[in-house]
């Protein structure tokens, strides 16, 4: 069996990476070639014109009333797993940035990049650029019009005859467009193509297409990345009362189960890693060298840099001598919506903070994102002693972060699968998370970490800052309990052998 996988993102190369997507399609297809899967992966070239590569063939590609040219790269092939990019200006552009940030215009620059790759791996496909190939794995919305050109358009016959899976990792980006009457349209994109509009616009706006609807519906089999959260996306969203479902597309998801093509499957983590040399001195030296890396970009000095230096240089001759709490992760308010939620005088965090102190406990933060979050994690960082706040990220002082951190805090108010929490508990660091998604496939309560939940904003928020306060003193008072909990959550395994077998059974045979 040979499957192509087709993403905007993958680890495997560099520049490649912005969030778990590509740690998915960087493992994934390893541990199927280890069950006798061939997979080729194909991403578009962002400009890593400097990676060692050999010329496949050129591509003509149809696109916007032009005959556009693309080339197809190999640049690698081991254990199994063939690497491909598709070189074209539209990917390369924007400075080597995997998505564009449009102000007013949402998903403009990427749905017209995305657009164009997906006919381009329909091309590689229709004329065996790669051959014998048996299924089609597309990953989120940036993949989905592989599958309208699929279904709609005549020219691709071997196409057709291929099955089909669409992964989704992420319900809340949906790469929405109009049909037409916009340079970033389904019809400026594709003039010739005949669709049923019924079956691929958006709920909301049925005057737009919806690429991410659009996959759902058309594929042969719909794969969500944790059970727990196949489940939630089969539900409605209530953002007021802080649940993130199918956020619009839940009746889709719901007839794709009554269809029998609806997979909920955990993804995996790698064990098989060097455990780097870990300390407090060594997490701070490494926060230092980053923070000067992070200044060295801008012309001026950015505040929230001088004062976690400033901490830094503090921290540096005065050891921890409480617990550390760690969170690493994107700045968006998925992670982060209830850090920010008003509590008592000031914000969750603050409180959090605030019961930290008490035992001489300290945070550290690493993630960059969202402005807004960005400011207001400056803020409390300034309000409070016992918190730094990195804002940025660098792979060494995260690694750094999960080894010697005692407690990860991982508030997601939804979570697909999540990858951070696997990690920390990789390191024996127990999580408190938020039952939600693939959080909850994975923290047992109690047992392998502690679980917090509410029916609403700020019940969610009021149970966060009760349940970290009890996590902190178990730490304090009961270490042999808290240990144990650590024990058990550096044993669970989430390996990426036991998703290939249900990758095989439940989306490819």
């Amino acid at each position: 069996m040979h499957v192509v996988m087709v993403a905007a993102e993958n680890d495997r190369l560099p520049n490649c990476k912005v969030g778990g997507v590509a740690d998915v399609i960087r493992d994934i297809p390893y541990a199927l070639a280890e069950k006798n899967i061939k997979t080729s992966v194909i991403v578009p070239d962002y400009g890593q014109a400097h990676m060692p590569r050999q010329f496949v063939a050129d591509i003509a590609i149809p696109f916007k009333q032009h005959l556009e040219t693309a080339v197809l790269w190999r640049v690698e092939e081991k254990d199994g797993v063939s690497q491909y990019v598709i070189s074209h200006s539209l990917f390369s552009e924007h400075g080597g940035e995997v998505y564009c940030n449009d102000n007013g215009r949402p998903f403009y620059t990427d749905a017209n990049k995305f657009a164009f790759f997906s006919a381009a791996v329909c091309e590689v496909i229709e004329h065996e650029l790669i051959s014998e190939v048996d299924v089609l794995h597309l990953h989120d919305w940036h993949a989905a019009c592989v599958a309208v050109l699929r279904e709609f358009s005549p020219r691709f016959e071997r196409l057709k005859n291929l099955k089909t899976i669409f992964t989704v990792h992420n319900l809340a980006l949906q790469g929405i467009r109009p049909f037409n009457g916009d340079e970033s349209s389904l019809e400026a994109w594709y003039p010739t193509l005949s669709y049923d509009g019924q079956r691929i616009c958006d709920h909301h706006y049925p005057h737009c297409f919806n690429p991410m609807r659009a996959a759902i519906n058309l594929a042969d089999r719909v794969h969500l990345v944790s059970p727990n959260y196949c489940n939630e996306v089969q539900k409605g969203s209530d953002h007021q009362a802080g649940f993130f479902g199918g956020e619009g597309l839940e009746h889709d998801m719901q007839l794709a189960a009554k269809r029998g093509k609806l997979v909920g499957i955990l993804n995996g983590c790698n064990y098989d890693y060097e455990v780097p040399k870990a300390s407090w001195e060594l997490l701070l030296e490494s926060a230092e060298s980053n923070l000067f890396i992070w200044m060295a970009k801008q012309n001026e000095l950015q505040s929230t840099h001088y004062i976690a230096h400033q901490r830094v240089i503090k921290w540096l001759s005065t050891p921890c001598a409480g617990p550390l709490v760690t969170s690493v992760g994107r700045l968006t308010d998925q992670k982060a919506l209830l850090l920010k939620q008003p509590f008592d005088s000031d914000l969750v965090l603050d409180a959090m903070a605030r019961l930290l102190a008490r035992v001489e406990g300290r945070m550290i933060i690493l993630g960059s994102g969202d402005a807004e979050l960005e400011y207001i994690f400056s803020q409390v960082m300034a309000r409070n002693e016992n918190v730094l706040y990195l804002r940025g990220y660098g792979e060494g002082i995260g690694e750094l972060l999960y080894q010697v951190g005692d407690l990860f805090v991982m508030p997601s108010s939804f979570e697909p699968c999540g990858i951070s929490q696997m990690l920390a508990m990789r390191a024996g660091q127990p999580c408190l998370v938020n039952n939600v998604g693939g959080l909850a496939d994975t923290v047992d309560n109690n047992i392998s970490g502690f679980v917090f939940s509410g029916d609403s904003i700020a019940e969610q928020s009021t149970s966060l800052v009760n349940r970290f306060g009890e996590c902190i003193e178990m730490f304090k008072s009961d270490s042999q309990r808290y240990n144990k909990i650590s024990e058990n959550a550096a044993e669970k395994r989430f390996t990426w052998e036991q998703s290939a077998i249900l990758y095989r059974e439940k989306l490819y045979e």
